[in-house]
């Protein structure tokens, strides 16, 4: 295997996971038929080890330089079986939870696997083996993952290698003074009215506070046919407005503001583990639904038109080519016990379709996914949303700081979602 550098991207995923731990945690139920533990756990790593992309490790190489891919042989320590005293789903999802504060070193491993068997419960299923893969967040963003997720469970097909970062900090005052000019162009057309403007930022609400307290996930599960609004993401964002609007009101916050934070997929081909950037939506809790998911839709749409506008693809250029020691300073600037007015959002809903119910463990097929996206200084409450063929799983982590009882808010959520059922 060739060695290459992180992209500029990833080394700052990477780097800045020392302050804000970022693993991912994709959890997947498989049915019944996966008994034989030790036999599927084989397969899985038989499976790893004919992915390249699954046998990498981060190697540093000095201060002046970019950590590097390395080969990394799948070991057994990758591989994690949870006995659980308490077979529940709730005490499931509880241990799911303490795995974030067990986050992987990626100089070590940048990806293991919790296996969890007999729990009952499950939505959908009365008893399921759960199975949960902790990924680096500089190994990928979440739609590589659930590729690299999906490879694991017998997904045909291979998962391709990111392509090896192009230039060298030579290329960064070309790069700087084209992505100058872009950016003049972007004004430009901004105010002609041929591209919408920047998302506005938001004033804080409780859901915005550092995570403190207790630390909870949960799920709702639905159809995707019975799931109200023109997309999935739509119409969970429509219902977390008012779910969320209507908890923050009865501890006493104005949400008529209320906005989420969205990852969004970046347009033209991948050219780092992590293609995506977070965008501001508006949520409109104020209007009816099927106008709510409307203006939604069209912000979506809003995001997107700017997101592909070749001033964002110069300004990506230009950091791809940023000097390794520069980049490492600024990540050494960020204190994440500073506190801002203002917020991209006042949640995150992070939104991926894992693809079609074709993954297997131990011959048991697959009836659900979900993920948990992680809590941040500025961010106490997130949303995961996750479709694996026609299942959609809702899925909150909060702290007890941004919503007081997590349940509460979760009925709320399940009675939003449920009105289209």
């Amino acid at each position: 295997m060739t060695v290459r550098r992180l992209a500029a991207i990833d080394a700052q995923t990477y780097w800045m996971s020392a302050a804000v731990p970022s693993d991912q945690f994709l959890l997947y139920a498989f049915g019944p038929g996966s008994a034989d533990i030790g036999h599927a756990v084989e397969v899985v790593a038989d499976r790893a080890r004919g992915c390249a992309e699954l046998g990498l490790c981060i190697a540093e190489t000095g201060f002046w330089t970019y950590p590097a891919w390395v080969p990394r042989g799948i070991g057994e320590d990758q591989f994690v079986v949870h006995e659980l005293a308490d077979r529940t789903w709730a005490s499931c999802l509880a241990a799911v939870t303490n795995l974030v504060d067990r986050q992987l070193d990626p100089r070590e491993m940048t990806w293991r696997v919790h296996v969890f068997p007999d729990i009952d419960g499950i939505p959908g299923a009365r008893s399921a083996t759960v199975v949960v893969v902790q990924i680096c967040h500089a190994l990928g963003d979440g739609v590589r993952s659930a590729a690299l997720a999906g490879h694991l469970f017998g997904r045909a097909g291979e998962v391709d290698a990111v392509p090896a970062p192009r230039g060298s900090a030579t290329a960064l005052p070309q790069r700087a003074l084209d992505s100058a000019l872009a950016h003049r162009r972007l004004v430009r057309d901004g105010r002609a009215g041929l591209v919408p403007g920047q998302a506005p930022s938001r004033p804080l609400l409780r859901s915005n506070a550092r995570p403190s307290g207790s630390r909870h996930v949960r799920t709702v599960m639905c159809d995707r046919g019975r799931l109200r609004g023109p997309t999935v993401t739509v119409g969970v964002l429509a219902a977390v407005s008012a779910a969320l609007s209507g908890q923050l009101r009865a501890l006493g916050d104005d949400p008529s503001q209320l906005a989420a934070e969205v990852p969004m997929a970046k347009s033209g081909p991948r050219a780092a583990h992590n293609h995506f950037g977070n965008v501001g939506v508006g949520l409109y809790p104020d209007l009816a639904f099927d106008q709510r998911a409307q203006r939604i839709s069209v912000e979506l749409e809003q995001r997107r038109r700017r997101a592909s506008h070749p001033a964002m693809r110069a300004e990506s250029a230009a950091f791809a080519a940023v000097p390794a020691p520069v980049l490492r300073w600024g990540v050494a600037q960020f204190d994440p016990d500073t506190r801002w007015p203002t917020a991209t959002g006042n949640t995150v809903v992070s939104s991926v379709n894992r693809g079609a119910k074709d993954l297997h463990f131990g011959g048991a097929p697959v009836t659900l996914t979900a993920g948990f996206p992680g809590l941040s200084p500025m961010m106490a409450l997130t949303h995961g949303v996750h479709g694996i063929g026609e299942t959609i799983v809702i899925s909150v982590h909060a702290a007890e700081s941004a919503i007081g009882d997590i349940d509460s808010y979760v009925q709320r959520l399940e009675h939003e979602v449920r009105k289209g059922n």
